[in-house]
């Protein structure tokens, strides 16, 4: 991880600093957002902590039992090692949404509800949280100019992609909350949309394969694309709860394309003078 500095023994990496700065603009627009909708900022604050922390553990995991499992069997020392990389965004999503359905269950709160708050917030803290990763790309077969000199290569900056995408679906979430058919379909779309994003950003990456271009990471976006899509239209058509909805606070288009501009340009920006 790129090391920004360091005071004595402690040392502090673009990465944590990132991924910092990811998780609080993330709680900040979700409380502002459940606001709205009657939630609490503590619901939200709560929710926050215990979706980061089993999303890390989860991360984990998955990493270890998809991608490299006899490794770690025969290295247990190194399954706690995370500061040397090694989680899967796909572990990550999968316990965050366990957790936080057992969470809402006991707090009496609609998950559905909350999902759709935390989708919303998600995209966004994911895309900054990559500004800061430093874990390129395969090769470019052509080199281009926004192509990351590392090791002698010319890599993909494929972190940029994913920042790129991962903004974009921000903006479409927000703008899709004005006109939501029924709770928990923002959660849904997020689930859909960000394992096509994996799958796009995947081609550029190196990953254990399966076969061909694929790898396992396109497997297990395919599976959460598959249940995204049964739990869309089940819920649908099964949806009796009230949605909330503020028209009279919509966010015209043009103010969401100009945020979207603005951020991924202050993050092309900031990852190009930090990485390049």
């Amino acid at each position: 991880m790129k090391e920004l500095f360091s005071i004595g023994p402690i040392h502090i990496y673009f990465f944590g600093i990132m991924i910092a700065v990811a998780i609080i603009m993330g709680t900040l627009f979700a409380i502002k957002q459940g606001e709205k909708v009657g939630i609490s900022e503590d619901i939200i604050l709560n929710l926050v902590i215990i979706v980061v922390i089993s999303g890390v553990i989860g991360a984990r995991l998955f990493y270890i039992l998809f991608y490299n499992l006899t490794f770690y069997l025969n290295n247990p020392s190194e399954i706690i090692k995370i500061n040397e990389g090694g989680l899967s965004i796909h572990g990550g999503i999968f316990s965050a949404i366990l957790v936080g359905y057992i969470y809402c269950s006991k707090s009496k709160i609609s998950f559905l509800k909350l999902a759709d708050i935390i989708a919303m917030a998600l995209p966004l803290a994911q895309g900054i949280g990559r500004v800061g990763c430093d874990v390129f790309g395969k090769p470019m077969t052509n080199v281009m100019i926004w192509g990351i000199n590392y090791n002698g290569q010319v890599l993909h900056p494929a972190q940029v992609y994913e920042f790129i995408l991962d903004y974009i679906l921000f903006i479409i979430l927000w703008k899709r909350s004005y006109k939501k058919k029924f709770q928990g379909e923002l959660f849904l779309i997020y689930l859909i949309a960000f394992s096509i994003i994996r799958g796009i950003v995947e081609f550029f990456r190196i990953n254990p394969g399966i076969g061909g271009p694929f790898s396992i990471s396109h497997l297990l976006s395919l599976g959460l694309i598959i249940i995204g899509l049964i739990a869309y239209k089940l819920i649908f058509s099964k949806s009796k709860e009230k949605v909330d909805i503020f028209r009279e606070d919509e966010i015209k288009l043009s103010n969401l394309i100009f945020y979207l501009i603005v951020l991924i340009l202050i993050s092309t920006i900031i990852f190009y003078l930090v990485q390049g």
